[in-house]
């Protein structure tokens, strides 16, 4: 079996180390024998139809423009995918911007793909450091936040997870993300997967579910490193 996944502009959308989760993925199903072939779309390529795996990164407000128009283009393609229960993860821009639309410094709106029920605002400053969360499905969730977009969602019970240590998407309402499905739209980039294994494996596992139409079973991995790695993120100060 090969898992397919789509890494969504990755030249416009890739701050903050967020192509590690695409490697983390990758790794993941390796180690378990599963093959992988990553997909990087750019404007005005084709999707292929057999993907099991959406991924988008951060950038900045510049990049977001330029993706702007091609991302209105593909996203009925999306927003079915996305409908039909296929594993997403989303962060910072692709997360703003699979929300309703996010209305810039200079005024900008630029509009999202409605995937999500949310909307951001440009806030006064930046919203940066190390963010805890506590998600009611994965437990305690580490990252690092670096966003001026003050994000709000509708449904707060459909968060990520609820604020700990840090802002959050707009540092005022305790929220941090949104589920939607099996889409999760977060600010926290660090990347996120290789620290969070627990998420990762929930997103390959949806994978394989979706594609075989059967529970997974997952082989369990030796994760000390990873562990390592989310209690020193956890224990540094905002």
């Amino acid at each position: 079996m090969t898992l397919n996944i789509l890494h969504l502009y990755p030249k416009e959308m890739n701050l903050y180390g967020d192509h590690g989760n695409v490697l983390a993925l990758k790794r993941r199903c390796e180690w378990r024998g599963i093959d992988t072939k990553v997909y990087a779309y750019e404007p005005g390529d084709e999707i292929p139809d057999d993907i099991d795996i959406i991924f988008g990164g951060g950038g900045q407000d510049s990049g977001q423009s330029k993706i702007e128009e091609d991302l209105m283009k593909i996203a009925p393609k999306l927003k079915a995918m996305v409908e039909d229960g296929m594993p997403t993860l989303v962060i910072c821009g692709v997360y703003q911007l699979f929300g309703k639309y996010f209305h810039t410094h200079e005024d900008k709106m630029i509009d999202g793909i409605d995937v999500m029920n949310l909307y951001t605002e440009a806030g006064p400053t930046r919203l940066i450091g190390n963010i805890t969360i506590e998600s009611p499905q994965f437990g305690e969730i580490v990252g690092y936040e670096n966003h001026s977009g003050l994000t709000y969602i509708e449904n707060k019970d459909a968060a990520f997870g609820k604020v700990v240590v840090g802002a959050g998407n707009n540092g005022t309402d305790g929220t941090e993300g949104m589920i939607y499905k099996n889409c999760i739209g977060t600010y926290l980039h660090g990347p996120i997967l290789p620290k969070n294994p627990k998420v990762a494996d929930y997103i390959i596992e949806k994978a394989i579910e979706r594609k075989t139409g059967e529970k997974a079973n997952l082989a369990p991995l030796d994760d000390t490193i990873e562990e390592r790695a989310h209690k020193v993120s956890a224990s540094r100060p905002r």
